[in-house]
């Protein structure tokens, strides 16, 4: 069995306030949601829509929404460190360049799709 240490940079700086590790935790859950929920379209995509594109753009659709969901669950972790580090050395809390490149993707996917749903009828 793997047991994880507690990062060193947990015993720097002083313990922030109990809510804004909290909120930062909550931010981290909703990452991980949306990853998943990135995961899950992936999946769907492959098992529940086979005629709507044809299979190598359907399995290239298939693998950038598994490589996006999977990227996106391990930087929400980071960004998560990053926070949390901050807020223990009371320092200004990082630039989130997750927001924009997430914007772009999600906005992407759902063109992606509906062009193929166009494409299939």
């Amino acid at each position: 069995m793997v047991k994880l240490k507690e990062p060193q940079w947990r015993r720097d700086g002083e313990m922030p306030d109990y809510r804004f590790s909290l909120a930062n935790e909550r931010t981290f859950l909703a990452w991980i949601r949306t990853a998943m929920a990135i995961l899950a379209g992936a999946i769907a995509v492959d098992q529940l829509t086979p005629q709507i594109a044809p299979s190598p753009v359907r399995i290239f659709l298939c693998l950038v929404l598994a490589v996006v969901g999977s990227t996106l669950a391990l930087e929400a972790y980071r960004r998560w460190s990053l926070q949390e580090q901050a807020m223990r050395q009371k320092q200004e809390l990082p630039h989130a360049w997750l927001l924009m490149a997430m914007t772009v993707v999600v906005a992407l996917a759902g063109a992606i799709v509906a062009i193929l749903i166009l494409l299939v009828r």
